[in-house]
C-alpha cells in the first residue's frame, strides 16, 4: 500500500512516500481504507526527533483520518461495509486500572497510531472496532478526518478538565493552531465568552470572524492587563493554553481568584516559572490534558451533529506534496487544520464521495 513513512529523523529528507506492508486485520479489528488524514505537531516532533516515544522505523506518520470501511468481522453489530467512519487514534491495553474505567489516554501501555504504530498516512489502517465511529454526515471528508485530534483534545480540555459553562469567559492562546481554533469554536458553541491571542493580526481578524468576542495581540500588547481591562479587572474563569513557557506567567495573572488552566503543551519550552505563591494564595487549579477518551469521543460526535459545528480546514494537500504540508505547519502559516488526501479520487475542494 502506498503510504508516507520515517526512515529516520531530522527533516523532510527522511520522510518518504512508497509502498508499506497492507496492515491485515486480526478478529476484533476494522480496516479502513483512507480517505483523508490531517496534521499534528506531533507528526513534526516523529519527523524531526521522536525522542522518549517508543517506535520502530520505518513508522507510517498521521494521527487522525477518515476513511470507509473495507472489512469488518461479521458479527460486528455498530459498522458496516462501506460506512464513512472517522478514528480515535489512541488503543489501550483494555485491562489496566485507567481502561477499565473508560479513561483509555492515561492507559499504561496506550498506544497511537502514527507514533506507537503506524499511523493514518497510508492507503489502509487496521485498528480495534472500538476507535471507529461513524462520521458526522454533514461535514466533507477532510473536515471529518480532523475531529480525532485537536478537536478531541480541546473538548476534554474545555468540558471535563475545565468544566467550562456557558455564562463563564476563557482565555484561548495562540489561536489558528488547531487546538486554540478548535477550542474557540467549541467554546462559543456553548454560549461562553471567548477572548483569544495571536502574534499576527491576519489571524486575529479571522478568530473574530470565527467568532472570538475580544482579540488581543500578544507581540504588541501585554495579555494579562488587557484581559483584566476587559473583564472590569476580574479575569477569566478558563485559560486553554499549548505554548507553555512564554505565555505561562500571562496565562497564570489572566485567571480570576479560584480560575482553572488547562495545558496540554509546551512548544515553547516545558520549564515556566511556577509562581507558586499565586497558585496558592488565588487558590488556581491547573490541569494537564492530551487527547480525549472514547467515551469524550463519543460526545464531541454527538455535539458535532447535532449542532452541526463544521470543522475549519485551512489548506489540503496531495499525499505526494507531503513535504509541502509539513513544511506548511513547521512555519505556523495555517488557521486552522491541514489536511492530507489519501485517495487521489478525493476532492480537493469539499465534499468528496466514496
Amino acid at each position: 500500500m502506498k503510504a508516507a513513512f520515517l526512515t529516520g529523523h531530522g527533516g523532510n529528507c527522511v520522510v518518504q512516500i512508497g509502498n508499506r506492508p497492507d496492515p491485515g486485520r486480526r478478529p476484533g479489528e476494522v480496516l479502513v481504507r483512507m480517505k483523508w488524514a490531517t496534521l499534528n505537531r506531533v507528526d513534526l516532533y516523529m519527523r524531526d526527533s521522536g525522542a522518549g516515544i517508543t517506535h520502530q522505523l520505518p513508522q507510517i506518520l498521521g494521527l487522525d483520518g477518515m476513511g470507509v470501511v473495507e472489512e469488518v468481522d461479521a458479527d460486528e453489530k455498530l459498522l458496516v461495509l462501506g460506512q464513512k467512519v472517522v478514528l480515535h487514534p489512541a488503543i489501550g491495553c483494555g485491562r489496566c486500572e485507567f481502561c477499565r474505567r473508560g479513561d483509555t489516554v492515561l492507559c499504561t501501555a496506550v498506544s497511537y497510531l502514527g507514533e506507537h504504530r503506524d499511523g493514518t498516512l497510508s492507503e489502509y489502517v487496521a485498528l480495534p472496532a472500538a476507535n471507529v465511529f461513524p462520521m458526522p454526515a454533514h461535514l466533507d471528508h477532510a473536515q471529518a478526518a480532523a475531529l480525532g485530534v485537536t478537536y478531541l483534545t480541546a473538548w476534554r480540555m474545555l468540558f471535563s478538565r475545565a468544566q467550562l459553562k456557558p455564562w463563564e469567559t476563557v482565555l484561548i492562546f495562540g489561536v489558528g493552531g488547531g487546538v486554540s481554533l478548535a477550542a474557540l469554536q467549541l467554546a462559543k458553541m456553548t454560549g461562553a465568552r471567548a477572548i483569544v491571542t495571536s502574534r499576527e493580526d491576519d489571524k486575529l481578524k479571522l478568530a473574530a470572524a470565527a467568532g472570538a468576542d475580544h482579540t488581543i495581540n500578544s507581540r504588541t500588547q501585554d495579555v494579562a492587563k488587557t484581559v483584566l481591562a476587559l473583564t472590569g479587572g476580574r479575569g477569566v474563569d478558563v485559560v486553554i493554553e499549548n505554548v507553555g513557557q512564554a505565555v505561562w506567567s500571562s496565562a497564570l495573572k489572566s485567571l480570576v481568584r479560584g480560575g482553572r488552566l488547562v495545558t496540554c503543551g509546551a512548544t515553547s519550552g516545558d520549564q515556566p516559572p511556577a509562581d507558586l505563591r499565586r497558585v496558592f494564595i488565588r487558590q488556581l487549579q491547573i490541569f494537564g490534558s492530551t487527547l480525549g477518551s472514547l467515551g469524550e469521543f463519543a460526545d464531541l460526535l454527538n455535539f458535532v451533529e447535532r449542532t452541526g459545528l463544521q470543522s475549519i480546514v485551512s489548506s489540503r494537500y496531495r499525499l505526494d506534496d507531503i513535504h509541502a504540508a509539513l513544511d506548511h505547519l513547521d512555519a505556523g502559516r495555517q488557521f486552522g487544520k491541514v489536511a492530507i488526501a489519501i485517495d487521489a479520487a478525493e476532492d480537493m475542494q469539499g465534499a468528496a464521495t466514496v
